[in-house]
């Protein structure tokens, strides 16, 4: 019986060290991300976070909470702007440049007034 305890100690005391270590690894990188942060206030959270572990954790939560959610959705923002950027850079031309290209071939006769509107409502679609 003690064994089954002493392994469901274990499990637990292991749960909480791993969350534990979770928090402490995102406060060190919001601690870095935070470009309003100053260096000495930067090097005393660091300071006690290696001291007062636990204590600095819940007092970094309680008082940069808000902050740490904001700052880590603005880099979310930021990176899916980058992202959808990137995707229309690789993805083509733009909606005019497409009816540019399209007004130049019906205007050159390559192509009739028909499909010049089909390819301008694809472009945009």
């Amino acid at each position: 019986m003690s064994n089954f305890w002493d392994f469901v100690w274990l499990i637990a005391s292991t749960f909480l060290f791993v969350a534990y270590l979770l928090i402490l690894f995102r406060i060190i990188a919001d601690l870095f991300q935070d470009s309003e942060l100053g260096g000495g206030s930067k090097a005393l959270w660091l300071i006690c976070l290696i001291f007062l572990p636990m204590l600095t954790a819940l007092v970094y939560v309680i008082a940069r909470g808000k902050s740490m959610a904001q700052r880590q959705r603005a880099a979310f923002e930021r990176s899916r702007a980058e992202a959808e950027s990137y995707i229309k850079h690789v993805a083509g031309k733009s909606p005019a440049e497409q009816i540019a290209d399209a007004k130049a071939l019906l205007d050159n006769g390559t192509i009739t007034p028909e499909e010049y509107a089909k390819l301008k409502a694809k472009a945009l679609a």
